[in-house]
């Protein structure tokens, strides 16, 4: 197996997969023979990994292709990074790493709202809000009642947006997923259980970039 070395003054090894790519963390001194054995010992997870990575949805960053952004369809033109109603505006070089970086801070923006607003009609305190690029979850929230979204909530209708920030809202109050969290949650949005379900329909947006 092929993988690329990188040492630090660390104590520890450690092993990443990004785009394909294998690399292993170690430290300065290591010898190769026990970077080989750590890789072989964790053989079987880096496969998963790069297959899972082999199969991620692809976003066409090419101009003229149409993407759904914050529930709005937006196609892609080349010009400085920025979001308008109908029109998404890439650079010419590194196109993915642009449209994070927009995401991120239109997905800050648009939670923000979406957040207060929830708060202020069903009474709910919140702390912070920041956004991340979590693949595992959407949302979370802390026993501060700091609130965090990934940036891939941007590839989500409007509705289900709401259905997130409603969740970590109630999570201020219950931090687990009790019947209490759920009865709380089914008073502020009656069919919270249907757009649950809907939610596995955008599980690929947790991969596309």
């Amino acid at each position: 197996m092929e993988y690329t070395i990188l040492r630090s003054k660390r104590r520890t090894l450690s092993v990443s997969v990004r785009e394909g790519e294998v690399v292993v963390r170690a430290p300065l001194g290591l010898s190769a023979r026990k970077i080989d054995e750590f890789v072989e010992r964790h053989r079987l997870w880096i496969a998963r990994r790069v297959k899972e990575q082999s199969a991620r949805p692809k976003v066409d960053f090419s101009d003229g292709t149409r993407i759904f952004l914050f529930g709005a369809e937006r196609r892609i033109t080349t010009g400085r990074a920025k979001l308008t109603q109908d029109t998404l505006f890439l650079p010419q070089e590194n196109r993915e790493n642009a449209l994070i970086r927009l995401l991120r801070a239109f997905t800050r923006e648009h939670m923000t709202a979406i957040t207060e607003e929830l708060a202020l009609r069903f009474g709910f305190r919140f702390g912070k809000i920041s956004v991340s690029s979590a693949r595992t979850r959407w949302g979370s929230c802390n026993a501060a009642g700091n609130i965090s979204y990934t940036f891939r909530t941007a590839f989500l209708p409007v509705d289900l947006c709401y259905y997130f920030a409603a969740h970590e809202l109630c999570h201020t109050r219950h931090m687990d997923h009790s019947g209490a969290f759920w009865g709380l949650m089914k008073e502020i949005m009656p069919d919270c259980m249907e757009k649950r379900k809907r939610l596995k329909g955008y599980l690929w947006a947790m991969q596309c970039l």
